[in-house]
């Protein structure tokens, strides 16, 4: 795993099993502090309470194999075999109970992939995905919150509209980046109160939905509701806004090793943004760039409510946030995945497309991590199965890319659209063979002299174009979606 053996920081891996360390042997009231036994500068907390109520179920467990694994200050940088089995074993166990589950059952209950092979099929496309598979077993993080948004998902999908809040507060209360997915949730919901009448079943659905999220919320933050400076801490822990713009940007250093491909690392190859913005101004443009960007899905959603436009959503407001936020690390490119995962058998093409994009931005932490030759089978294998699967080949006209409706709008003004099939295939096969090039490249050839961050800056860049490109082109689709489409219900 990735910083083994290389102290001080020994890497992610480290980090879970020191926040395991830190939330069996210390009071709650000292797990966001600073303190002689907790010091914050050697992987402090800074996720929100699920996430360490999980490393204190997960080292409770771990006190009863062997205590030397979260010994107060004597297990730093521990390494056994036992203890990676250990660990490895909770991530497993973290995707059969939550996420594994959410995804078969998203699969087998959608009325347009019924017949069960069809589902099967589905169900693997998503479970396949190479760029969580690479992060969560190989970088080592859990899916717990990415599987419990899928379960909000699942059960707004059936009108379970409270145990969707549920299931939504709880990923948002294991980790905050579940943001991106924040606004389509609220709007989706919102656009169904209005929708029911402000004044009679609406009033009464949006009076339901506000308690359930704040006794969900007050129900994961009471231990530290004692205090009006442990939860300010708490916050400060969760949002450490005076570092930057490009805290998760490593163009400040002399060798990234692992780049965000999100605009601000992009452009600050040809403008130094950093240098002539202040912090506090860095994080209001960012703030307003985002929001300008995902309000039209935002009203589009609000206006007419569907669960198609509110996956579609999930897209575009996930990918928002991960190009033009404050503090974007490569790895939230997941938070926009997941929910393309969910409409590879709407928009196999694209979403295909898309997920490999997504991965290859990442391949500069996947050669830091050493996951190089799991990234060369992953890689080729998801995408065979998405060509045997959906024959996403095939799939490339505007219907199929779901702008039937820009087209007509278009009709008589641009000829080009009859050949999109032809041009969007071709540019499919570009993108390959480029990416295919670079990770070539990044993986077996030096860098020049002069130019030693060549490859990894060309991997940000060449992602970041694809991101934004898509960003337009998921846009397209939720605006010009037919007013009157009938919303694809579950069965």
């Amino acid at each position: 795993f990735v910083g083994a053996g290389k102290p001080p920081m020994y890497g992610d891996y480290e980090a879970q099993r020191h926040w395991q360390e830190i939330t069996y042997n210390l009071p709650i009231r000292q797990w966001y502090f600073n303190t002689s036994d907790n010091n914050l500068l050697y992987w402090g907390l800074d996720y929100p309470p699920l996430t360490a109520y999980h490393s204190f179920v997960c080292a409770y467990i771990a006190k009863l194999i062997n205590p030397d694994w979260i010994a107060l200050h004597t297990s730093r940088g521990y390494e056994s075999q036992p203890h990676k089995l250990f660990m490895r074993t909770t991530v497993f166990v973290a995707d059969l109970l939550v996420y594994i589950p959410a995804v078969i059952l998203y699969c087998f209950s959608l009325k347009e992939t019924s017949a069960k092979k069809k589902a099967s099929t589905f169900a693997l496309c998503i479970l396949l995905y190479p760029g969580l598979i690479l992060i969560d077993h190989g970088h080592f993080q859990y899916p717990l919150s990415l599987g419990l948004a899928l379960w909000g998902v699942l059960c707004l999908s059936y009108d379970w509209d409270l145990l969707g809040s549920v299931a939504f507060s709880l990923a948002l209360n294991y980790k905050q980046m579940e943001l991106y997915h924040s606004l389509p949730f609220f709007c989706y919901l919102l656009g169904k109160c209005f929708k029911k009448g402000l004044k009679g079943k609406g009033l009464v659905l949006l009076t339901k939905l506000a308690g359930t999220v704040v006794l969900s919320f007050a129900a994961c933050w009471l231990p530290f509701a004692t205090d009006v400076e442990q939860i300010m801490q708490v916050l400060r822990r969760l949002f450490p806004i005076d570092r930057g713009l490009f805290e998760a940007c490593m163009f400040s250093s002399p060798h990234p090793t692992a780049l965000s491909s999100n605009i601000w690392c992009s452009l600050s190859v040809l403008i130094k943004i950093k240098n002539i913005i202040s912090p506090r101004t860095q994080l209001k443009l960012s703030f307003a760039v985002t929001f300008l960007s995902l309000l039209p899905a935002c009203i589009k959603l609000t206006v007419q409510p569907s669960l198609r436009g509110f996956k579609f959503a999930l897209v575009t407001c996930a990918l928002s946030f991960f190009l033009f936020s404050f503090q974007v690390h490569e790895k939230s490119i997941l938070l926009v995945s997941v929910p393309v995962c969910l409409l590879i058998n709407e928009i196999p093409f694209m979403a295909t497309w898309f997920l490999l994009v997504s991965t290859f931005s990442m391949l500069p932490l996947l050669l830091k991590d050493g996951l190089l030759l799991a990234y060369a089978v992953t890689t080729p294998a998801f995408l065979a199965v998405c060509l045997a699967s959906f024959s996403i080949l095939e799939k490339t006209s505007a219907e199929d890319l779901q702008l039937k409706a820009f087209s007509l709008s278009l009709k008589g003004y641009v000829s080009w659209f009859k050949s999109l099939p032809r041009i969007v295939r071709s540019l499919f096969l570009l993108s390959l063979s480029l990416m295919g090039v670079l990770s070539v490249l990044s993986a077996a050839v030096p860098p020049p002299q002069r130019l030693p961050d060549l490859f990894p800056v060309s991997v940000s860049v060449v992602s970041c174009f694809h991101f934004l490109l898509f960003l337009v082109y998921f846009n397209v689709v939720i605006l010009w979606d037919s007013k009157n489409r009938s919303q694809k219900k579950m069965s």
